[in-house]
């Protein structure tokens, strides 16, 4: 821990703080914006065996950082926060599914940085709130944050049409070659294959909604954890304050989450799950690259504090899942859904920057 926080003057340490603070969101927005493109063309099913992949790569990448950390204590709150988050996790499949990847990330990202800059911000769930210097700033940056996503839900995806050629997105639809069955008549279609076009839009907006509070909440007991460390006479009074100390439990209960998930989801299919092994490396890369953003989310939320993370980290990487969907995947098409697009790319641009100035 004593590598990422050097002694110097404290002009000198404030601009590097913000320097590793604002890096570290940088690097967390586009990996979180490209971490499920891996996985795009390769079938999922149900998502419930790609989700347990995933999760153990994410539990891994936690290893080595808790190994370059000293191994510092094992809070078990702290893995509350990944109960919240893969029980999040799970409907991301069924998401991309009905509505697309960029639809879905950037819907479910509204409500994370409305449910994470807001307990930040007033101090939910018992944490203590916090300020900025600018605090009017920060209102406006989360404000045009929320703007971009509801831009956004007016951008039709078609995720259906894609292209049939062999290297179409398999993912997303149902049959690769002339000689498959109809969706319907499938054995390994997933639920969401029986949904209308108007039940595929409600059910993958609410899951998104869900998912966003889920994720949102995430971070409250590592906030928790570091507010009650600084107080005495608690159970976590001296508690490490550098958060990528807590990475590691976090990422635990992740882990054990979905592997609870998954045994029940076993169970439930009578010991006969539907297990897609070429989806095994995409969905641990996919794990490695979510779990390397998330790690730089914590360096983020150290250097920055919460209330100005979230409104950068929420909101940017829509955009770049946005431009998988138009520039690779076809999912994003007309020219009124590019001008929105660069609409809420604008709306997305001032609001972090309204953040990033509300914190100097």
């Amino acid at each position: 821990m004593d590598s990422w926080q050097g002694t110097t003057s404290p002009v000198s340490s404030n601009v590097t703080d913000l320097t590793i603070g604002f890096t570290s969101s940088a690097i967390a927005v586009i990996l979180f914006g490209t971490n499920f493109v891996p996985v795009k063309k390769f079938d999922t099913g149900d998502g419930m065996f790609f989700q347990w992949i995933l999760c153990a790569a994410i539990w891994i990448v936690s290893l080595i950082v808790n190994l370059i950390q000293n191994s510092p204590r094992f809070w078990p709150l702290a893995m509350v926060g990944g109960f919240l988050w893969a029980t999040g996790n799970i409907t991301v499949v069924p998401i991309v599914k009905t509505i697309g990847l960029g639809l879905g990330l950037l819907i479910w990202a509204s409500f994370n940085l409305l449910t994470g800059w807001a307990s930040s911000r007033f101090g939910w769930f018992g944490i203590d709130p916090e300020e900025v210097a600018k605090p009017a700033l920060n209102y406006i940056g989360a404000g045009l944050s929320v703007l971009s996503a509801i831009l956004f839900l007016f951008i039709k995806s078609d995720v259906e049409s894609s292209s049939p050629s062999s290297e179409s997105t398999p993912l997303l639809r149902h049959s690769i070659n002339s000689s498959d069955h109809s969706a319907e008549n499938r054995t390994d279609a997933s639920w969401v294959d029986h949904l209308s076009p108007l039940g595929k839009r409600m059910i993958g907006c609410s899951l998104a909604v869900i998912a966003g509070m889920f994720y949102g909440s995430s971070f409250v007991p590592v906030l928790y954890i570091k507010d009650h460390g600084r107080r005495n006479g608690t159970k976590y009074s001296g508690a490490s304050q550098f958060d990528l100390d807590y990475v590691f439990a976090h990422f635990s209960g992740i882990f054990l989450t979905s592997t609870i998930y998954f045994l029940i989801y076993c169970a439930a299919m009578k010991n006969r799950p539907k297990v897609y092994p070429e989806a095994i490396i995409p969905g641990f890369v996919s794990g490695v690259l979510w779990a390397i953003a998330t790690s730089c989310w914590f360096l983020a939320n150290h250097y920055l504090s919460a209330v100005v993370s979230f409104p950068i980290i929420t909101a940017g990487p829509g955009f770049i899942a946005a431009m998988w969907g138009v520039l690779v995947f076809k999912e994003i098409k007309g020219l009124k859904n590019y001008l929105l697009l660069l609409i809420a790319f604008c709306v997305i641009l001032a609001g972090s920057l309204s953040t990033a100035f509300s914190k100097v």
